[in-house]
């Protein structure tokens, strides 16, 4: 017999494209706040890609390597579109919290790592990924935001032009970590 199996595309760059692709515009303006949700979109398509991605570094990037699934990401999006169709205020605190403890959380078994993946979510699906777009970044050397715009070609074609190789820096990490 033949087994096939669904592996997530190598390096950050390629994660979130992947992720991003799936998501086209109807899917991106499907909802009452279509800015705010295309923002925190692909603020949880990146946070996925980071969560699969800190596996390459072993135990410097999670105690225990977690098999995080599209399915998560699928979730967070479905849970992100019914708060913003159903509330006026985006509930952030509601979204992390169900991100970091319930959808991917439920994964993760070790303590540092929870504690880790709750600050993680912090970072992408906040106040900040919505008002300040690209002035907001994601890592300190200041490549990585979400970008103007939010149409499925304005993101994919700023993904495009990030570099193959991710700079530790952007999973939370020292520049040194990949040194063995």
């Amino acid at each position: 017999g033949v087994k096939m199996t669904n592996e997530p595309p190598k390096g950050l760059r390629a994660n979130v494209l992947g992720s991003m692709m799936k998501c086209d515009d109807r899917m991106l303006s499907d909802c009452v706040k279509p800015e705010p949700y295309a923002r925190l979109v692909y603020g949880f398509c990146f946070f996925h890609a980071i969560c699969q991605d800190r596996r390459k570094f072993g135990p410097i990037g999670w105690n225990i390597p977690y098999n995080f699934t599209p399915e998560d990401l699928v979730t967070n999006r479905r849970q992100l579109k019914y708060f913003l169709d159903s509330y006026d205020a985006i509930p952030y605190k509601v979204l992390q919290f169900l991100g970091a403890k319930i959808n991917y959380g439920g994964r993760v078994t070790d303590k540092k790592d929870k504690v880790l993946i709750e600050c993680m979510i912090k970072i992408f699906i906040c106040e900040e990924v919505v008002t300040e777009g690209p002035d907001y970044k994601f890592s300190p050397g200041g490549k990585f935001y979400c970008p103007s715009g939010g149409s499925q070609d304005d993101f994919l074609n700023y993904l495009r032009a990030l570099p193959i190789m991710t700079p530790p820096e952007v999973f939370g990490l020292h520049e040194n970590c990949e040194i063995t």
